[in-house]
């Protein structure tokens, strides 16, 4: 069983104070090699637990911390990029079975640091290898660099599985099917051999995924199969000839006005800490933003009678401002809880704690209706208490409803809940409501 560990130099650089991170790579008691990884680190953030830097999870930065979760999230990158190559080129000198050089371990870690000095070396292109090159040359999100790392780690496990490594230039139809395959089994395949989880460890227990997060994987690996051809790295795309597929959503279920407000009326008065988290959710309702960019919301945000914010998850494709004006609910809310000595608009709590607390209250608000959802696994139709699972999102999916009910023009409330324009997101709305099957019918009297 192949182990790469990471721990942290007890010695300080004199000029940055920062600490070099140590590799050691451990293959049962045949091989066992150290070397340095030219990544350095505040000690202060090092976790010898998880063998990585932890982020601080600031709600609201200024520019000095914004700069360091930038660089401790680059750290973090730089290692998962580290020890993908080291498990690539283990596979590559034969998985265990031939001798290894004394110097292999700092050999490859001076590769990966130092690719042009090996530039004339390089003959094949790997998959795995093109996602640090798809990272590096594009200005992505970090939840798009967090997806693209877990699909990574994936593939490395699937090589370990076959045997076999994927490179670009050999790239096939079959092998996008078997890998996609085994992203659907995954969970299967690691209960029988568990060893799979040395190469690339998780965080989380590897679950059963649904056909969406699969065919979400496979985008991920289009992607970065489209950078490496538009780059020259090759000219082979396999995804000419493979069809991901489309995901599967059921229709949006969301809460009527009358629903929103009695749940803003409902007495908390003996559950004061329920009745903020209760009026932070009328509150999305109201502007329609992702939970991400509600927390972002600070006093600065509010503009001419409205809320104006570039939402987190586009910004980097358009930023194009978003604006809601605030109606009589909305502004008295904001008014409630205004506090100058807090930065952040509104008194959020954690997402986790958030969501908990919606279900909460839609309990004891007796907000308990049926819902037909879709099964993400077996992709029916089930019937669910809304209590169970009211969420953060159903908030935005209210608004959005809502207002489809009355206007109608997906491209006139995208410019309110930071859709874009002509989003597919649309299409699901326009079957969500009996009334306006109703108002279509008696159109024929």
């Amino acid at each position: 069983m192949a182990t790469l560990y990471y721990s942290l130099s007890k010695k300080a650089d004199k000029g940055t104070g920062l600490h070099e991170i140590l590799t050691r790579f451990v293959v049962g008691s045949r091989i066992n090699q150290r070397a340095k990884t030219n990544v350095y680190a505040p000690a202060e953030y090092w976790n010898a637990d998880t063998q990585a830097v932890k982020v601080p999870g600031w709600r609201l930065m200024n520019e000095e911390q914004r700069r360091l979760v930038e660089s401790l999230n680059e750290i973090n990158t730089r290692l998962q990029g580290l020890r993908a190559a080291v498990m690539e080129a283990f596979l590559q000198a034969g998985a265990g079975k031939k001798a290894l050089p004394a110097d292999w371990l700092a050999s490859t870690v001076d590769r990966y640091n130092f690719p042009e000095k090996y530039e004339d070396l390089r003959r094949t292109v790997y998959l795995a290898d093109a996602f640090a090159d798809y990272l590096a040359g594009l200005q992505v999100s970090q939840q798009r660099k967090r997806m693209a790392a877990t699909v990574q780690r994936c593939l490395l496990r699937y090589e370990a599985f076959t045997g076999s490594r994927l490179q670009l230039d050999t790239l096939t139809p079959d092998d996008l099917r078997a890998f996609d395959a085994y992203l659907r089994s995954e969970n299967e395949i690691i209960a029988q051999h568990p060893e799979l989880l040395a190469v690339c460890p998780e965080a989380r227990p590897v679950v059963k995924r649904s056909s969406n997060t699969v065919i979400d994987r496979m985008h991920i690996v289009r992607a970065v199969v489209s950078h490496a051809v538009k780059n020259g790295n090759t000219d082979n795309d396999p995804f000419l000839r493979f069809s991901i597929g489309a995901p599967v959503y059921g229709t949006p279920y969301y809460i009527t006005v009358e629903e929103r407000n009695a749940l803003y009326r409902f007495d908390l008065s003996k559950r004061p800490g329920l009745a903020v988290q209760r009026d932070i959710f009328v509150f999305q309702c109201l502007i329609g933003c992702r939970v991400s960019d509600l927390l972002k919301l600070t006093r600065e945000n509010l503009v001419a009678g409205g809320v104006e914010y570039v939402p987190s998850k586009t910004k980097d494709e358009r930023g194009d401002i978003v604006r809601v004006p605030l109606n009589s609910i909305a502004a008295e809310i904001v008014e409630r809880y205004a506090d100058p000595n807090r930065a952040a608009l509104l008194p959020f709590v954690s997402c986790q704690k958030y969501n908990d607390a919606i279900k909460e209250v839609f309990t004891m608000a007796g907000l308990t209706r049926p819902v037909t959802i879709l099964d993400p696994m077996t992709r029916k139709e089930v019937q669910r208490p809304l209590n169970e699972i009211a969420s953060s999102h159903l908030a935005r999916r209210t608004f959005v409803g809502n207002l489809y009910k009355q206007v109608k023009d997906p491209n006139l409330i995208a410019k309110l809940s930071g859709h874009c324009e002509g989003s597919r997101a649309f299409a699901r709305y326009r079957d969500i409501d009996e009334d306006m099957r109703r108002e279509l019918v008696d159109m024929l009297v």
